[in-house]
């Protein structure tokens, strides 16, 4: 039997993804982030009254309100990523995740620890100093009487976006029904091989999202063409320019097919020289900030015999992330981007919440059944 509402706290919230993707079953107790960009967009989709803005290192666990199910944390990334420093745990921002550690070592010292908690990042996490910082994690979650494991979960089984995030799945009740302390799959075999072994007596080894889920593509959820604004030919002219050979083949197929193409093109810095790479899949690349590591993503449409191309809209990106019409996106090209760049894709927050969280805060007999 369901004893659904669940409870949860979200942690470096952004514009409320991780929420959206839990859905109606789950009631938020508490949540916060630092950005204030990010605060007023999550005031404006869900109210005030659940959200405390500022740092993470200035709350207390006397700010945490009675006992969650889950503490949500998607902390911040800049430091795990690979296109980023790789200043790993011991990074400016992602040393916030000590922040948020360090609320949860007093719960748990007042009893009040969360069952469970999810930890949001991405890929560059696992392999962060050699893995030592992920080892570290694991250690921490151990520590505290938690038992673990993770799942690479790529948003392109669910939305038309190549978005691959780790997320590290703890419970204080280890499920019954699933691998223990061994793993299989290549994402994380390595991870997992340089655990200690007190660590892999830890290790679940969750589900995984299945394949083919995906039932759109990029072009599905584009603007009308007449109601976005085009580059100027000499711009598209600049763009194609720095296509190399096996791009400008791409291209080429395309304006060859007499079909309508709708590409992705990213802009990024090789060996010192700025270069463009298209993809015709049906899938845009992976979302980043306005200030992220690569340029802000381009579309490109050939039909017709012509090549035109774009930024993508807010609207796109959000549509991109899951974010329902009804959200309500900042005003400002760049916020809205922040929040969409930044965030979790919510069908994967949706897939988790029905295919594991749910299940193992029910606690039924048929927990998690193996795959």
């Amino acid at each position: 039997m369901s004893r659904a509402p669940f409870t949860f706290y979200e942690f470096f919230a952004g514009g409320g993804m991780a929420r959206l993707g839990l859905g109606g079953d789950w009631r938020c107790l508490f949540a916060n982030d630092f950005d204030a960009g990010k605060a007023r967009a999550y005031r404006d989709n869900f109210g005030a009254e659940d959200l405390k803005e500022g740092d993470v290192w200035a709350l207390s666990p006397a700010d945490l309100p009675g006992r969650a199910d889950l503490a949500w944390a998607s902390s911040p990334c800049q430091d795990f990523s690979l296109a980023g420093a790789r200043a790993g745990l011991k990074g400016g921002r992602s040393s916030a995740f000590f922040g948020f550690w360090r609320l949860i070592e007093g719960l748990a010292a007042e009893g009040r620890a969360p069952r469970a908690i999810v930890i949001e990042n991405v890929t560059g996490l696992l392999t962060s100093h050699g893995g030592a910082d992920f080892t570290a994690l694991c250690q921490a979650l151990a520590d505290q009487g938690y038992a673990f494991g993770a799942i690479e979960a790529d948003a392109a089984r669910f939305l038309p976006q190549s978005r691959k995030r780790i997320l590290v799945i703890a419970c204080r009740q280890a499920p019954a029904g699933l691998p223990r302390g061994r793993e299989a799959r290549p994402a994380l075999r390595d991870a997992f091989q340089r655990l200690p072994p007190a660590l892999k007596a830890l290790w679940i080894g969750w589900p995984t999202p299945d394949d083919g889920r995906r039932n759109t593509d990029l072009a599905a959820l584009l603007e009308p063409d007449h109601a976005v604004r085009w580059h100027a030919p000499e711009t598209t002219a600049h763009i194609l320019s720095l296509l190399d050979d096996n791009n400008r083949g791409k291209v080429a197929a395309a304006l060859a097919s007499g079909e309508r193409r709708v590409g992705a093109v990213y802009r990024r810095t090789r060996a010192g020289r700025q270069r463009a790479e298209v993809r015709f899949d049906g899938l845009a690349g992976c979302l980043r900030t306005p200030r992220g590591g690569s340029s802000r993503q381009t579309l490109m449409v050939v039909e017709g015999g012509e090549v035109r191309t774009r930024l993508v809209s807010p609207r796109e990106a959000a549509r991109l992330m899951g974010l329902p019409e009804t959200y309500r996106l900042p005003a400002r090209a760049t916020a809205a981007l922040m929040i969409a760049g930044d965030g979790v894709a919510v069908p994967v927050v949706r897939w988790l919440a029905q295919a594991v969280l749910e299940p193992l805060l029910n606690q039924g007999p048929d927990l998690l059944a193996a795959e």
